[in-house]
């Protein structure tokens, strides 16, 4: 496929000349023939083929240029055009003929004809080929081609690219080799011939200036024809009128103050509670570590689960790197006391830079996962919960609502990790191995080395170095290599670390081993995000082996080192120190494994060497430099002559530079490759020779005396000869990696630039931002395609890492997906998207910025120092890949062969504060980096003009760079600055003004403007000329791209009388600018002259500093000389003598306006010189003009004004963006006709307060007929415009239909949860207080920012899946979800769930909402009542009045204490003459002029109720890490201290308390809030405070009195307590606002100027009697008086407000938080109520009374001593959380065999609760010294273990079962139903709460965890739980255990259940008896028969013997 452009006639032309045009598709240009003489129309009849890969898109472009053709200078742009393709696409064929556009947009008269062919072939796509162009030479396509094709035809083509955006100048050598490589046997041709390719001109590739509308207009015409305006796209429009060209680079405006600066940093964390701890009835402390700082919990006793919350703060004032490489640890110990350090159960880590990148800077109730560092294979040794935030001086951290936490925690869904971090994280080792290092400074060598020479005679290397690594709070090193400047350790360390760690660097250190102090000589941190990717095609972290490059202090050898600050890596290097070959890999565990160690310690082991290639080849690189001027050199310096001495790495270092490596001299003998070998053919020519062997680098200017430009500026008179240095080093060939950062880098400047036209636009609301937008995003995509082109080349294969190939491929896919999203988001950019759819834009900048940043160095980068009498004064870094050289235009560093303007600064500590923001020097500096075989273009960007000066050595010069040049070509020009003014300076005087001058520098030639006294908005209105300004180089080049100017600003002080010195001038800030040139062959007129006034951007340091009005323009003085300038054309009334002022061309249109000043009155001014104000005056100024106010007589009596309105009358321009700035001045008129100024206040933009008569024909409100609101049925929900939600108004109409509340209740017993019928408690009136609102109206809240979230979080994903679905349109056989998307897919899945459990969650809540709407709300504001309201600035404004300089150090410091007082008042300017209409209006006062209707400025008695409800996170202020806190009121002359009713050690009080204060407007209107510490030795500590501006609350169309409540009540909870009845405040709001109303009609009916609100009319009194009422009405219309025409004004609602509390000490930083409404009462107005009662809610008393009836299968502990049975003496403990020395125990059942165990035994808890909060309150001391008893809140949880007893050595522990009694799994009906299930899945069973049921039975199981962290069953008990008030347990009481009264039965225990030291004898004879019962018979039947034989035996004997004798006788 191809497309074919046949270009036939340019006609119209101007005049008689040589043309020539350029076509250019895709970055791709095609140049015709010169077609010489031509008049007013050139025939080309040229054809242009481009064969293309891709189809044509309809939204690309064809852009024609025609120049006029010069051989000498550049080419002249003539006209462009530009044609979108959408026709061509669709038709295939099409002839146009159209106008041609100048550079300023504007058509003109020139026209071309051209017919265009898209030919789209089916079923084959084509390549770029070499064929394809040169193949047919006879072709007419090709005509032109060849003599110009070198030019643009091979960028990168070669290589085998695809198209090529934007520019594609490239040398001779590209086109040659492609010629020879197409076998065309041009090569001799081409060189024979010298033809040289005509420059393009800068109108090609430049941005016109800003356009105006219409310009915008017309070119969307011409490029859109008959397009949808929503598809039109611009390409680049600047804010710059000046063109960047190609020659020179853009300054960066900002000065960077050196990084290192330290700052104010508190870290915050709250340890909540902690659960699942692996271990025995442990008594836990949580240790909470950052960097050396520790802080303990207290110890909970026996518990795995304890509760804690306790706050810690940790003060820092450390540089922001050292801050967030800080690492949080938390640890849990385990019975820690005085004595013991305690085992540790689990640790959890972060850095602080992990938190401080959260959203909002904070974790807030997230759980962190403990593990054990010391034993890897163990899993989760338990949760912690806890809230960690980071705050730096000036964020705001938005603390969520704190309020009761009813909803249980899900824990897996709230884990403490950033997101996209995997819940589940494994052990991992990372690997860092330490391979060398080169080029070490040598430490110490002044005085050391001569010591030891002396005594040993050999000077050898004095470092001994090791390297330090530091990573996740572990430190790891290598050995330490004595001697060596050039070390080797090949040794590696090994971390075992969590994976994804949560720190984000490493930190590596090169560290010289000394005997006294180890000092660093260099230090590298390596982002792990920088080397890794968490994708789903991502990869571990992985680096090298590559090697880095440290920077640090100068390499000056001096024992004392005064930038050893920079060698710890704490801001910018100034040098070169050191770089180091390391590698990093990460290994995942199995810690399943055995062979695994299981120790987190830091190992230190060997490895092999690797070899000298594996970083790359080394190659030759050759650095040029050229030092065109030297200027705006610091005076301080002196005036000793001054060098410049350039560095790369240590080559070119004076001190101990190298020369070439020895490993180098190997070059050449294995020969190269043939693309090397030709680049070498190329590069030669014929005054050039080979060998270049013998250069010796120069890398010094000659040494200069400097000369005087100004009072406090040399510079060096270089003038037409200008210095050169060369370098030649050798260095690891690694530019593929440098190549893609710039390719990157150009396409996040080109969007950065995009972006910035796209907000200017915005700003300065010119028309069509959205076509802009479109055109960046456009640029943006076929910039991210033409990097995926071009870095898919692997020129350099050695060298390659792993992190090299997964980072090009991660990027690739990066940036071709952004190129997707860019073209889906540019389809959705319409005119009302445009703000969001820059910020989604603005993330492609960011990650484009990251992207870019390459981990793995290469080149080091190059530095730049100033050198005077040997010292170094001041450097400059620029980094290599900017000015290294390629073939490939893309890939070329953006400065490369370009002038570039280079501020000098004081290296380290040195460039901090105002010595930082001066210039040390400007230097106009050309820099070429590349290899050195290709440099045979290096002087190709200088501007032309020169001749080289080379050095004089001999033969075989000529291939020698020059050491200098001489510009041959001069031109003389005039410079005419315009300064018309600036505004919003900083102060520099200690009035709080300065006496501002600006000078202007451009060259050598320096101006003043005149110095303007006590102003921060001065109108110089002064032209400055610079006459026979001498600029060097060639006409045209010089047109393009003039040289900037600078222009600082500067405060003159006046010297004083004793003060020789005729006074020093202030440094103020500075801009840059460039002027429009003009030379002087061309036409003075528009539409670029004269030149148009624009704002520049003044920056002090880093900081904005003010904007600058002004223009300027750069004129060619011809041979006719300065008679050929056109006229200044100074305006004739100019009065100011010499000094001229702007011309008229050139200062703005001006219209008569006039201004309305409203003077209110001033407050709290301060002493001035000791001495107090009291007779004040306002003066205003404006353009000149001005008026006063009236002097107050007594500012102490009344600091109001007696007239009120003065107006005066002052030229304006037309354009509101040129208004001058307003100056608010307060003097004092003191005796004797002196002035003080008190204080002063400039309003920059007068925009707001600008008078636009209303729009008739947009006047919504004369609508005819009437608009019925009703309110009755259901309302229109307007959540988020409205405060308090419109569905609440439903409830607010109390209904008193009695069927309805009968449906109600009927809803709520249907309702069935868990199987079981539940009613639900109606709310009791009576029994509601102030506080059930609160807690309602807080549960609100928190289900709005819900709400906000999730619907957040529904846009974006929506948002997402257009993209992927427009994204699968483009290419639908890839997924474009790749890369981050990748990331979000998984992450929805894990996330999948929970939303499910969170959206169920919502559902109930929701329904739980509808059935507790009956009571009433209030809106509760988690910010100050003032931001929701535009600080009450709704017609009275307040002026902040400021005095004194503004502090060197940190501008934002002192600016709260600048102010001297507030002035109040309000403008109003408007042009003339006003409308008619507006002065005849009826009641129209020409006294107020614009300001009808305000109030009385008089004094006004009002009676001010504060109440303060609670405070929130209070900064601790005693040494326990508490504080003891009460409240401070102060108000004028009175201060309420409630001291006594402190609060002890709390951090979170409740104080609920209302004070009453009687005070008078306007003297006493400024409310302090304060909560101070108190100490009982000692002056009690502020901890923080608030202000309330009281006056403009009181006098505000918000009506900030008094909230309106959300319902009308005469009686209860919610009794109106505003004096006025809504009826009243509504009849007296119509009446002010001229509003027709209200008229109450019949049937609920109200009318107010057109509307008509319906709602309820009866009101129940406190008997329940019904009344008839219209207050519901009037109420009805105050909730929705903003809709009311005329009205427009929300009215402030029933709410309390949340107050950060800040302490001037600590400025910026929150205290903590202060929840606090106002109410306020006219005293002549009859007399409020009595206060609400706030007061906190007293706990209520209750008795849980816990019966153990039995327990079953308890495990048997013991074995018995004589049978070796198990057996258990078993007991049961409890205690209710938190009290465990009020535990208690049952009595013991001894030796149950079976785990059977009976108690009939009862427990007693008697306890304190809070319904409310569902909290336990227990008061006790916290230790024998403490003064007074602590409140603590705790869970109501109930804690059940099971023991074995015993008696000579310590009870162990079976198991326990913990009861939160708000929501506990319900009790089984029987043991064998009882499992461990009612413990794991607690959250899927029903639940019941002890407060609803009173009294539950049932069976809970013991558990236990086993060896293997397992949850086992240890036993099971059947409890009673009953729940008793304490009046009911008074009136039936119980005896503890079996006790009197009401006393349990005695167990009925087996017989075995007996203690052996009761009765021995009869538990040996059970025991014996029960088992050997058998043996027992048998032995007893065995002993009966031993004994009848023994007697037997015995009597048979005597039987013998008796019947022997028997037988005898």
């Amino acid at each position: 496929m191809a497309l074919i452009v046949h270009l036939r006639t340019v006609t119209d032309l101007r005049g008689k000349g040589d043309r020539i045009a350029k076509v250019a598709f895709r970055g791709l240009s095609f140049y015709t023939r010169v077609l010489e003489n031509c008049e007013d129309e050139a025939r080309f009849n040229e054809s242009f083929r481009w064969p293309i890969a891709s189809n044509v898109d309809g939204n690309e472009m064809l852009e024609i240029q025609v120049f006029n053709y010069s051989k000498v200078f550049t080419n002249r742009l003539i006209g462009t055009f530009r044609m979108v393709l959408q026709k061509v696409v669709e038709e295939g064929q099409l002839e146009v003929s159209d106008t041609l556009i100048d550079d300023n947009n504007s058509a003109i008269r020139t026209c071309v004809s051209i017919e265009i062919k898209y030919q789209a072939m089916d079923g084959t796509v084509g390549a770029w080929n070499d064929n394809e162009f040169l193949d047919d030479s006879n072709r007419s396509e090709n005509d032109g081609a060849f003599q110009f094709e070198t030019d643009s035809l091979l960028s990168g083509h070669s290589q085998g690219s695809g198209v090529s955006p934007g520019r594609s100048h490239q040398s001779l050598q590209s086109a040659e080799r492609s010629f020879r490589k197409a076998g065309k046997g041009v090569f001799s041709a081409m060189k024979l011939g010298k033809i040289r390719p005509p420059k393009e001109d800068h109108k090609g590739k430049d941005e016109p200036a800003i356009l105006e509308t219409e310009d915008l207009d017309r070119k969307a015409m011409r490029l859109g024809g008959g397009l949808d305006p929503d598809t039109i796209s611009l390409a680049s429009v600047t804010a710059v009128t000046t063109n960047v060209s190609n020659k020179r680079s853009k300054p960066d405006i900002k000065m960077e103050p050196s990084a290192g600066r330290p700052m104010d940093y508190q870290v915050s964390i709250t340890i909540i509670e902690a659960r699942q701890l692996v271990g025995l009835n442990m008594d836990p402390v949580v240790c909470v570590e950052i960097g050396d700082e520790k802080k303990y919990t207290s110890m909970k006793e026996s518990t795995n689960c304890p509760y804690y919350n306790e706050y810690f703060v940790f003060d820092f004032h450390v540089p922001p790197d050292v801050m967030f490489d800080k690492i949080i640890k938390l640890s849990v110990i385990h019975s820690k006391n005085l004595l013991r350090s305690g085992t540790l159960v689990g640790t959890f880590k972060l850095d602080v830079g992990t938190v401080y990148s959260q959203q909002e800077h904070q974790f807030y109730h997230k759980w962190a996962i403990l593990s054990d560092p010391d034993d890897i294979t163990a899993g989760v040794k338990g949760y912690l919960k806890c809230d960690i935030a980071v705050v730096g001086k000036g964020d705001n951290i938005k603390t969520p609502h704190k309020a009761n936490e009813t909803d249980e925690d899900d824990i897996e869904g709230n884990l403490l990790l950033p997101e996209g971090v995997p819940s589940e994280r494994q052990w991992a080792r990372f690997y860092v191995k330490i391979y060398r290092a080169e080029g070490l400074p040598k430490m110490n060598t002044s005085l050391m080395a001569n010591v030891k020479k002396a005594f040993i005679g050999e000077n050898k290397d004095l470092v001994d170095p090791y390297v330090q690594v530091l990573f996740a709070g572990q430190k790891g090193k290598t050995s330490v290599q004595k001697s060596s400047y050039e070390p080797i350790w090949n040794e590696q360390i090994i971390f075992t670390e969590m994976f994804p760690p949560l720190c984000k660097r490493m930190k590596i250190q090169i560290r010289d081993s000394d005997k006294v102090n180890d000092v660093a000589i260099g230090t590298h941190f390596i982002d792990l995000r920088k080397i890794a990717n968490d994708g789903d095609k991502g990869f571990l972290p992985t680096l090298g082996p590559a090697w880095v490059n440290m920077y640090g202090s100068t390499r000056n050898y001096t024992l004392m080192d005064e930038h050893q600050d920079l060698n710890e890596g704490l801001g910018e290097g100034v040098s070169f120190r050191a770089r180091l070959l390391i590698s990093i890999a990460v290994e995942i565990l199995d810690t399943t494994s055995t062979e695994i160690m299981s120790s987190t310690d830091v190992q230190t082991e060997g490895i092999q060497n690797i070899s000298e290639n594996v970083t790359g080849k080394i190659e030759e690189f050759f650095l040029f430099g050229a030092f065109l001027e030297a200027t705006m050199i610091d005076r301080k310096i002196g005036d000793k002559p001054i060098t410049f001495e350039v560095t790369i790495g240590n080559y070119g270092n004076q001190i101990d530079g190298v020369n070439k490596p020895a490993m180098h001299k190997k070059k050449k003998e294995g020969g190269e490759s043939d693309e090397e070998e030709s680049e070498l053919i190329q590069n030669s020519s014929e005054d050039e020779t080979e060998d270049d062997g013998d250069m010796v680098s120069v890398s010094s200017t000659p040494a200069m005396k400097p000369v005087i430009t100004d009072r406090n500026y040399f510079h060096l008179p270089y003038f037409e000869k200008k210095p050169c240095i060369y370098i030649k080093s050798w260095w690891q060939d690694q530019r593929r990696r440098l190549y893609n950062a710039n390719i990157m880098d150009k396409i996040a400047d080109k969007l950065e630039e995009g972006l910035n036209d796209v907000q200017e636009i915005i700003k300065t609301e010119k028309a069509y931002p959205e076509r802009r937008l479109r055109g960046v995003l456009e640029e943006l995509g076929s910039g991210c395609s033409r990097f995926v082109t071009l870095a898919d080349k692997d020129q350099n294969q050695a060298g390659r890492t792993k992190l090299d190939r997964e980072r090009l491929k991660f990027c690739m896919r990066e940036l071709e997906n952004m190129s997707q999203q860019a073209k889906t988001i540019r389809s959705q950019v319409k005119k009302n998207t445009v703000k969001d759819k820059l910020k989604l834009v603005q993330n492609f900048l960011q990650k484009l910025r990251f992207l870019a940043e390459e981990p793995q160095h290469s080149i080091p980068e190059v530095f730049i120092w100033m050198i005077s009498n040997n010292k170094r004064i001041a450097y400059a870094r620029i980094p290599s890949k900017d000015i290294l050289y390629s073939i490939v235009d893309e890939e070329m560093g953006k400065e490369c062969g370009k002038v570039k303007t280079v501020f000098l600064k004081l290296p380290g500590k040195k460039g901090f504060g105002p010595a930082g923001w001066t210039v040390q020097a400007k230097m106009e500096i050309y820099l070429w980096l590349g290899l050195n075989k290709q440099r045979k273009d290096f002087l190709s960007g200088l501007p032309n003009g020169f001749e080289e000066n080379k050095a004089l050595k001999g033969p075989g010069l000529q291939s020698f760079p020059p050491i200098s040049l001489t510009y041959t070509m001069k031109q003389i020009f005039q410079l005419r600055v315009h300064m018309y003014q600036a505004r919003s300076l900083f102060a520099a005087d200690s009035s709080g003004l300065s006496d501002p001058f600006a000078r202007v520098f451009f060259s050598t030639h320096s101006q003043c403007t005149e110095v303007l006294n006590e102003t921060l908005c001065p109108t110089w209105d002064q032209l400055l000329v610079f006459d026979h300004v001498e600029l060097y180089g060639e006409a045209s080049e010089l047109r393009d791209d003039p040289p900037i100017i600078v222009i600082e600003i500067y405060d003159q002080d006046t010297p004083s009388k004793f003060d020789k010195d005729p006074g020093k001038a202030e440094f103020i800030g500075r801009t840059f600018a460039k002027p429009i040139t003009k030379m002087s062959d061309e036409h003075y007129g528009p539409p670029r002259f004269p030149p148009q006034l624009e704002y520049y951007q003044i920056y002090r340091g880093n900081c904005t500093a003010g904007d600058l009005l002004a223009a300027f323009e750069l004129l060619q003085i011809g041979p006719g000389g300065k008679a050929d300038l056109p006229p200044i054309d100074v305006p004739t009334d100019s009065e100011k003598g010499p000094i001229l002022p702007v011309p008229m061309g050139v200062r703005p249109v001006l219209s008569k306006y006039r201004i309305e000043v409203l003077f209110w009155g001033l407050r709290d001014l301060k002493r001035v010189n000791l001495a107090q104000v009291d007779r004040p005056r306002v003066d205003i100024e404006c353009a000149g003009k001005g008026v006063q106010s009236a002097v107050i007589q007594n500012y102490k009596k009344n600091p109001n004004f007696s007239t009120l309105v003065k107006w005066f009358e002052v030229d304006l321009p037309e354009n509101e963006l040129l208004h001058p700035p307003l100056n608010i001045r307060v003097v004092d008129c003191r005796a004797f006709g002196r002035y003080t100024l008190v204080g002063s206040h400039a309003v920059g933009s007068l925009r707001k307060f600008i008078y636009r008569p209303p729009d008739k024909n947009a006047n919504n409100w004369a609508i005819a007929g009437e608009i019925v609101v009703n309110m009755e049925p259901e309302p229109p929900v307007k959540k988020m415009e409205t405060v308090v939600k419109l569905d609440a108004t439903s409830d607010a109409v109390v209904k008193v239909d009695v069927s309805e509340e009968d449906k109600e209740k009927e809803k709520k017993k249907k309702k069935k949860k868990g199987g079981e019928e539940i009613e639900e408690e109606e709310p009791d009136e009576s029994m509601l207080d102030w506080w059930s609102k609160y807690f309602a109206s807080i549960e609100t809240l928190k289900e709005q920012l819900r709400a906000q979230e999730a619907a957040a979080a529904e846009a974006e994903e929506k948002e997402d899946m257009e993209i992927a679905a427009e994204g699968a349109d483009v290419k639908p056989d890839e997924s474009p979800m790749k890369g981050t998307k990748g990331k979000e897919k998984g992450k929805e899945k894990t996330k999948a769930p929970k939303e499910d459990k969170k959206k169920k969650n919502q559902m109930t809540e929701v329904m739980d909402k509808k059935n507790k709407q009956k009571i009433d709300e209030l809106q509760v504001y988690n910010k100050e009542l003032e931001n929701e309201y535009d600080n009450f600035e709704d017609w009275l404004h307040t002026f902040n009045l400021y005095r004194g300089k503004i502090g060197d150090d940190d501008d934002s410091v002192t600016e709260d204490e600048r102010i001297v007082g507030r002035y109040k008042g309000s403008l109003c300017v408007y042009k003339m003459p006003l409308p008619e209409d507006v002065t005849k209006e009826a009641s129209f006062d020409p006294n107020f002029g614009m300001f009808q209707g305000i109030p009385n400025n008089d004094p006004v008695n009002v009676l001010v109720r504060v109440y303060v409800v609670r405070a929130t996170d209070l900064h601790p202020a005693d040494i326990n890490g508490k504080a003891d806190p009460y409240v401070v009121i102060k108000l004028g002359k009175t201060e309420i201290k409630d001291k006594e009713n402190y609060i002890s050690k709390q951090l979170n009080p409740v104080f609920g308390k209302s004070f009453d204060i009687e005070a008078t407007f306007p003297m006493e209107s400024m409310l302090t809030v304060a909560v101070f510490d108190w100490d009982l030795v000692g002056t009690d500590d502020l901890i923080g405070e608030t202000k309330i501006d009281l006056e403009n609350r009181y006098y505000s169309k918000h009506r900030a009195t008094c909230g309106i409540s959300q319902s009308y009540a005469i009686h209860g909870y919610n009794a109106w307590r505003d004096p006025m009845k809504p009826t009243q405040i509504l009849t007296k709001l119509c009446k002010e606002a001229k509003v027709d109303g209200p008229h109450f009609g019949p049937g609920g009916r109200v009318k107010v100027a057109n509307r008509v609100f319906l709602g309820p009319t009866e009101i129940e009194d406190e008997n329940g009697l019904k009344k008839q009422t219209d207050e519901h009405l009037a109420l009805t219309v105050l909730h929705h008086w903003e809709e009311i025409p005329h009205a427009c004004y929300k009215l402030v609602p029933e709410h309390v407000e949340t107050r950060p509390l800040l302490n001037p000490d600590k400025p910026g930083i929150e205290q903590g938080r202060i929840e606090m409404w106002v109410d306020m009462f006219p005293m002549d107005m009859p007399a409020p109520g009595p206060a609400i009662d706030i007061s906190p809610r007293k706990p209520k008393k209750y008795e849980l009374r816990v019966i153990i009836w039995n327990t079953d299968e308890v495990i048997l502990e013991d074995d018995d001593y004589f049978t070796g049975e198990k057996s258990s003496d078993i007991f049961v403990r409890g205690w209710l959380k938190g009290q465990q020395e009020d535990k208690q125990d049952t009595d013991v059942h001894y030796h149950s065999l079976t785990g059977e165990g009976n108690f009939n035994w009862r427990f007693i808890f008697p306890f304190d609760y809070l319904v409310a909060e569902e909290k336990i309150v227990i008061s006790k001391k916290e230790s024998m010294f403490s003064w007074d008893e602590t409140e603590y809140k705790i869970p109501a949880r109930l804690t059940l273990q099971v023991w074995d007893a015993d008696h000579f050595s310590a009870d162990d522990f079976l198991g326990a079962i913990e009861l939160d009694l708000n929501r506990f799994p319900r009790g089984a009906k029987t043991a064998k139903q009882c499992s461990i299930d009612m413990v794991v899945n607690e959250q899927e069973l029903p639940t019941v709460s002890i407060f609803k049921q009173k009294r539950v039975k049932g069976w809970w199981p013991f558990v236990a965890r086993n060896e293997n962290d397992e949850m086992e069953l240890t036993g099971k008990v059947e409890a009673e739980l009953h729940l008793l008030t304490a009046e009911e347990a008074e009136k039936s009481p119980a005896g503890l255990a079996r006790n009197e009264p009401d006393p349990l039965e005695k167990p009925n225990r087996p017989n075995t259940s007996l203690s052996w030291m009761m009765n021995p004898l009869r538990f040996a004879w059970i025991l014996i008896w029960r088992n050997y019962k058998w043996p027992c018979l048998g032995f007893l039947a065995l002993l009966m028969f031993l004994l009848f034989i023994g007697l037997f035996i015995y009597s048979l004997p005597g039987v013998f013997s008796e019947k022997m004798m028997d037988a005898g006788r």
